[in-house]
């Protein structure tokens, strides 16, 4: 999602954003110098309307303006024109909650592409038609909106954690159907829960005298089938109401196919709907929509002050806010205050967590050493640690397609990211896959195509899906990470219980612990004295 055609940008991307000078080649295309007093005079569209580009290529054939301005930034000027497109920056993609970014990135554009086949319009056509229009009667063509890339990073760090879980919802709806997404995400939980209760408790639902009563039950069989029961109540359990809060939450089909396109332009129509997105996510709503009227704001009073009629082609949701603006251009927030990314808060708990994970697997291994284990024994402890961890990181990141040196990387590191969960093994998996696939923002229009496939079987999709190299990418990443925790939950419960039988079994693993916390603090009190 990075913006590499920025001439002069610095690597987070801000140095682009500021408003646009006669000179500025990324901003404005073929201005000529000016003077006088400018205007800017703005054209509300939809982005998916027919109406909207004829509107649009009327207006700009009356007017002829010095510059039509378009509510593009560089990279999806780029993408409109057919151009190379950019190759996604692994840096970008890999790093930190910019994965799940790229995810509310894909859902937005998602969303965009349905509505443009509904209406039978290529989504961006009237930016598209402002800029053909322009070069058509040799004006310049102004790009003022913020990069794309700021954009998501500043809205996903607004939304709240309900926020984000309903928006993914959506996704996996509008994808798979409100059902099948609800019974999805509860057979995730009910694996993970089935697999603890049957490791520590044995069987839950089957009595254990089965295993007796009924031929060919054992009682390995019977915790295999005990264990499916459980994962599939546990999915219907939790999977059910899910799936009713999605269709609840969703329950706009009806409306949305007698809903008149055209009307996205209506003023009290557009503003209706710009209420409920801000009643949903406040803060998503102050990053997709305020910074945004604010920052095209600003490009639009530099060309009007350096002298410049403008024509502004952009959606009708961001009229009313841009116009008061150019009202009232003293209302402005400063640049500095809508570009650049947001600093996520200093304290966190799934950082503590972190930490504090990291420190008690330092601490358990060396309270066992100082209670008198033998070190052969916790040797033998790390290295089934780390292949448990290998092993399952490694299998499940073939699985999802990686070439060898990626899959044996994500493994090899599996046992060490396991310590620190503030590190993840699919992102070093990730970045060695990137030297054999090339990944680029074309790739996000190739997915809504597929995805928007209806007819095509679960398991035709998931192989399609998986011939794009974006999508291969972000699944050789989320599966890697998951064959870690898988590991770490399986070590846990079925390796540390067997290897313990050397020690007397946990019991024996507690006492050497409590044992090593008193030669501990006897060594420690020695020092101080």
């Amino acid at each position: 999602m990075s913006d590499h055609g920025n001439s002069g940008s610095d690597p987070e991307g801000v140095a682009s954003e500021r408003p646009p000078s006669p000179d500025d080649e990324t901003a404005v295309r073929r201005l000529e110098p000016s003077e006088g007093e400018g205007s800017v005079e703005l054209v509300g569209t939809a982005h998916v309307s027919s109406k909207s580009v004829e509107e649009v290529e009327e207006t700009i054939a009356e007017r002829r303006p010095d510059v039509v301005a378009v509510e593009l930034d560089e990279g999806r000027y780029r993408q409109m024109k057919g151009e190379t497109p950019e190759d996604l920056d692994a840096g970008d993609l890999l790093h930190g909650n910019t994965v799940f970014q790229f995810l509310a990135y894909w859902m937005l554009s998602y969303v965009q592409t349905r509505l443009g086949e509904r209406f039978d319009i290529k989504p961006g056509a009237d930016m598209m038609a402002a800029v053909e229009a322009a070069e058509e009667h040799g004006l310049g063509v102004a790009l003022v909106d913020r990069d794309i890339q700021t954009t998501i990073q500043r809205f996903w760090q607004r939304l709240s954690t309900r926020e984000k879980a309903t928006m993914f919802g959506g996704l996996l709806a509008g994808m798979f159907g409100t059902l099948e997404a609800g019974i999805g995400v509860g057979a995730f939980l009910g694996v993970f829960l089935a697999l603890g209760a049957e490791l520590i408790a044995g069987p839950v639902l089957l009595s254990p005298a089965l295993a007796d009563a009924v031929p060919l039950v054992g009682g390995s069989l019977l915790v295999v089938l005990d264990g499916a029961l459980l994962a599939g109540a546990v999915a219907l359990l939790v999977g059910l109401p899910i799936a009713a809060l999605l269709a609840y939450a969703l329950e706009t089909d009806t409306e949305y196919e007698e809903f008149d396109i055209e009307e996205l332009t209506d003023t009290d129509v557009v503003s209706a709907m710009m209420e409920e997105f801000r009643q949903f996510s406040p803060g998503g709503a102050e990053a997709l929509i305020d910074e945004r009227d604010a920052f095209i704001a600003h490009r639009l009073v530099a060309l009007r002050e350096a002298g410049y009629d403008v024509v502004a082609v952009v959606g009708a949701g961001h009229r009313a806010g841009i116009q008061s603006y150019l009202d009232n251009p003293e209302r402005l927030p400063s640049m500095e205050s809508i570009t650049g990314t947001l600093s996520r808060k200093r304290f966190s708990l799934y950082k503590l967590f972190g930490y504090l994970f990291t420190v008690g697997f330092a601490v358990f291994f060396g309270l066992l050493l100082l209670g008198g284990a033998r070190e052969g024994w916790v040797i033998r402890l790390l290295v089934a640690w780390f292949l448990v961890n290998g092993i399952a990181a490694f299998g499940l990141a073939k699985l999802a397609g990686a070439h060898w040196p990626s899959a044996l990387i994500g493994g090899g590191i599996a046992w060490l990211t396991s310590v620190n969960p503030l590190l993840a093994p699919g992102w070093f998996a990730g970045y060695v896959e990137l030297r054999y696939i090339d990944v680029n923002i074309a790739d996000i229009s190739t997915l809504n195509e597929i995805v928007s496939d209806e007819e095509a079987p679960l398991g035709e999709l998931y192989s399609r899906l998986t011939d794009v190299p974006l999508f291969r990418l972000i699944a050789i990443v989320a599966m890697t990470n998951v064959g870690s925790m898988i590991a770490s939950y399986g070590f846990v419960f079925v390796v540390l219980p067997y290897m313990s039988a050397d020690v007397g079994g946990i019991a024996g693993i507690v006492e050497l612990m409590l044992d090593g916390v008193e030669n501990g603090a006897r060594i420690v009190l020695d020092v101080i004295s």
